[in-house]
């Protein structure tokens, strides 16, 4: 008998079909033991000896793996083929062997698609386990472990509020409250556009003022609305002859096959999928054996798989879009390793799979690989200028030769490409004259840069070199659950307790929340799985610098941290009013300056005059927008902001209305809060007025009695009746739990491997559980319910469902025995 170890039940299930008799798969659902939560679990003291515990709901589990090696003469540890999953499969031997359960034959095998050639071609050919990428691992885990586990505690002591702090999550979060400061510190400037549109063989054209006499009109050059009318009238008053033309071919080469970042891009881009969203349907098409591997920085393809796309190409749009030569690729991002094939389909003929997210997700991988084997596409650039005696305009169009991979494909953007617009133009002459139309002076604004959103941020990530394709994932959604960042509009935004977070970190630990420091410790840990550096060695290395320096930082008192957190938040906290003021003078008594203080509830500023001035201020920017304050404020138009027993609220005459955590109060939002409810307009149905407002339980949407949750503020004001009928609608098909509204699950995993039912997290009376609709599994208190794989929720409901309604029939005869025990007392 041979013993195959893979991580998950379906593809054990796969696996075993392919291998046949001889072969028993299970899986490990997972990792089985890791380094627990506690103080001690490395010890740098003893060359970083790690305490190893095995997970409390993977008991059982490993258990029925040790029954089994015990009755087979070989172990094939069959993981996933990356650093985790060679991780996964040390695991499981050391396990085994301290158990004295471990075969004498011990063999490794990897494969990159879950198919039977794939598979029984790797059982073929063993090898050992990679002591390189299992000491990578450790040094990754232990590096994670002490960062948090040192860090956390100086964040609770001297920053009331902050939950925690991670290597990799803490750089990501800088990322996006620097671009956040970039934001703020933005000052718009006006400037505008001078165009004329014109019309040549029936056609119509727009051409931009880029010249008028002689002096080069760039962007910025016309500010304000007195030189853009006089540009305007210029060109109105021109008789304008085509000077030139200037007609370019060029080509457009396609992508390369997806990488595991370049897919999560790709799809938050087009499909809208969060990251973790993207690879927990990647993970499930994978183990389905529908693409290849899903954790990978490599961008080649094998050669059969080259082959097969190209003769997919081929039957499917004809040899002319072949390039002549298969397409080769390389990586440019840092560090990428490239050990293994991009993420492609197994089979290219297999143009649907699946439905839903798995198949609008596959559908793109295959696309993708396909596009990537295609032919160029080829275009033409047209830059047209015509003159008269005064100025100089410029009109460019596009025009696609041949399509080439476009026919299929097209990458998305995360930011418009400037020449995304250009018109496909009329053919033109030198000297033609064609005929105006008529001109127009456009005002518009220079823009801030974009917040970061999921793509562009892992865009990111990965440009820098910081982070790995298996970590993305996990590390925006850590910064989610632990509320340092929320999503709006699908841009990330930092809450105020991730600014200070970051601000904290930067001024005491900068080294260590430095982009260069960690993408150098990054490609330190690649040297760990090459084998050119000891694992020991860069714990050494990092502990000797960060302890002191974490000690240093915990010996400070809390309101030393707090006086240097002041200074260096100060030009955010304070910003310069412009108007020569002090922008730390108390609005309330004049005299005392404010600054930033230390509380149970975590940061906030204060007045110098405290106990005599009470003015406080939710820790924030200042400027204009008006915060929370014991002493009332007015905000303008009669409306006042007061604090009450339940919190911040704005009041107008009789009518208050509540501040919500999401909303930063000015004049405008005031207005906006107590002009609820908001009417949205009649149902097309039922002719009743559906209503948006805010209650106790949140922002919710009203019709008939009956009601639907809405995720933040800004969707009371900005919700449409389109929208407003879909959410009634999905909230009245939840049985009217939650007072009407249907309960949002708080993840959803995927469809179960045997029953097909879709597996869900909810939240229960009794703490989150699991769910198929029939059976429920309620988690293990120690469990994140964020956190929970679709291996592990298979893994609780199977255990729920065979244990079946016999345990609960089995208390009903206890009970009556239990009826004269109690006679029998009172006698």
């Amino acid at each position: 008998m041979k013993l195959v170890v893979v991580e998950s039940p379906a593809k054990a299930k796969t696996i075993e079909k392919y291998l046949g008799p001889g072969h028993k798969v299970l899986a490990s659902y997972g990792h089985v033991r890791d380094l627990p939560p506690k103080d001690g679990s490395v010890n740098p003291d003893e060359d970083f000896a790690m305490d190893w515990e095995v997970y409390g709901d993977k008991a059982k589990q490993v258990k029925a793996i040790a029954d089994a090696a015990k009755a087979s003469d070989t172990l094939i540890l069959a993981t996933d083929p990356d650093r985790e999953g060679e991780a996964i499969s040390w695991h499981v031997r050391e396990l085994l062997a301290k158990k004295k359960a471990l075969p004498k034959d011990v063999r490794r095998v990897t494969f990159n698609a879950i198919t039977k050639s794939a598979v029984l071609e790797a059982m073929a050919a063993p090898r050992e386990l990679d002591n390189d990428l299992i000491d990578a691992y450790r040094a990754r885990r232990a590096l994670d472990y002490l960062v948090g586990f040192t860090l956390s505690p100086i964040l609770w002591r001297k920053l009331p509020g902050a939950k925690s702090a991670g290597r990799v999550q803490s750089v990501a979060l800088r990322l996006i409250v620097d671009r956040e400061a970039e934001i703020e510190r933005f000052r718009a400037q006006e400037y505008w556009t001078v165009s004329a549109r014109f019309a040549a063989t029936g056609q119509e054209f727009t051409a931009r003022l880029v010249d008028l006499d002689g002096k080069k009109i760039d962007k910025l050059t016309l500010g304000d609305k007195g030189s853009a009318t006089d540009a305007k009238k210029a060109v109105e008053a021109g008789h304008f002859a085509v000077a030139s033309v200037e007609t370019k071919p060029f080509t457009r080469n396609p992508p390369p096959p997806f990488t595991t970042s370049t897919l999560q891009q790709e799809a938050a881009r087009k499909l809208g999928f969060s990251a973790s969203h993207t690879m927990r349907v990647a993970q499930q098409l994978y183990e389905d054996g529908l693409i290849t591997y899903m954790r990978t920085d490599g961008v080649q393809m094998a050669g059969e798989a080259i082959s097969a796309a190209r003769k997919a190409v081929s039957d499917r749009f004809g040899s002319q879009h072949l390039p002549d030569k298969p397409r080769q690729y390389s990586s440019k991002a840092k560090n990428a390793q490239e050990a293994h094939e991009a993420i492609r389909p197994t089979d290219f003929s297999r143009e649907k799979a699946a439905s839903g997210d798995h198949g609008r997700l596959y559908e793109l991988v295959l696309n993708r690989a396909l596009a990537s084997q295609m032919a160029a596409a080829r275009l033409e650039r047209t830059v047209v200028e015509l003159a008269s005696d005064r100025a100089r305009l410029r009109a460019t169009g596009q025009v696609t030769l041949f399509p080439g991979f476009l026919a299929l494909y097209e990458e998305g953007r995360d930011e418009k490409a400037e020449d995304e617009d250009a018109a496909k133009m009329p053919h033109l002459a030198k000297g033609d004259r064609p005929d105006k139309l008529g001109v127009d002076a456009v005002q518009s604004f220079t823009q801030p840069p974009p917040r970061f959103s999921e793509a562009s941020l892992v865009k990111r990530l990965e440009e820098l070199g910081i982070g790995r394709p298996s970590t993305y994932a996990a590390t925006l959604q850590t910064l989610k659950d632990r509320e340092y960042v929320r999503l709006e509009k699908n841009r990330f935004i930092p809450e105020e307790s991730g600014r200070l977070v970051t601000a904290f970190l930067e001024r005491f630990f900068e080294k260590y929340v430095s982009y260069d420091y960690t993408a150098e410790l990054e490609e330190e840990l690649d040297d760990v799985s090459g084998g050119r550096m000891g694992w020991i060695k860069l714990l050494e290395e990092f502990w000797r610098d960060f302890k002191p320096k974490a000690g240093e930082v915990m010996e400070q008192k809390p309101s030393e941290v707090t006086a240097a957190l002041d200074e260096f938040l100060s030009p955010w906290l304070f910003p310069d009013k412009g108007d020569g003021t002090d922008p730390r003078l108390c609005p309330a008594c004049g005299t005392g300056r404010l600054a930033l203080r230390g509380g149970k509830f975590g940061a906030f500023v204060a007045c110098s005059n405290y106990p005599e001035c009470k003015f406080t201020r939710k820790f924030g920017q200042g400027g204009d927008a008006a915060t929370a304050s014991s002493e009332p404020a007015d905000l303008g138009e009669g409306i006042m902001l007061k604090t009450g027993r339940f919190g911040p609220y704005v009041e107008q005459g009789e009518k208050r209305a509540s501040i919500p955590k999401d909303v930063t109060i000015d004049l405008d939002w005031a207005k906006q809060l107590l002009s609820l409810p908001r009417e949205i307009g009649a149902h097309p149905e039922t002719g009743e007025t559906i209503t948006a407002s805010i209650g106790r339980y949140g922002p919710y949407l009203q019709h008939q009695g009956k009601y639907a949750r809405l995720t933040s503020t800004a969707e009371v004001f900005e919700t449409g009746m389109n929208a407003a009928v879909s959410k009634l609608a999905d909230a009245a098909s939840g049985a009217g739990r939650g007072r009407g509204a249907a309960r949002e699950p708080l993840a959803v995993l995927g469809a179960h491997p045997e029953s097909a039912k879709e597996l869900k997290v909810m939240e229960g009376r009794f703490g989150p559980y699991v769910t198929d609709g029939t059976t429920h599994a309620t988690l293990p208190k120690s469990a994140d319910p964020k956190a929970v794989t679709l291996d592990e929720a298979v893994a609780l409901i199977d255990a729920k469902a065979a244990k079946g309604p016999a345990k609960g029939k089995k208390k009903a005869p206890a009970k009556k025995k239990a009826a004269p025990k109690k006679a029998a007392a009172k006698k």
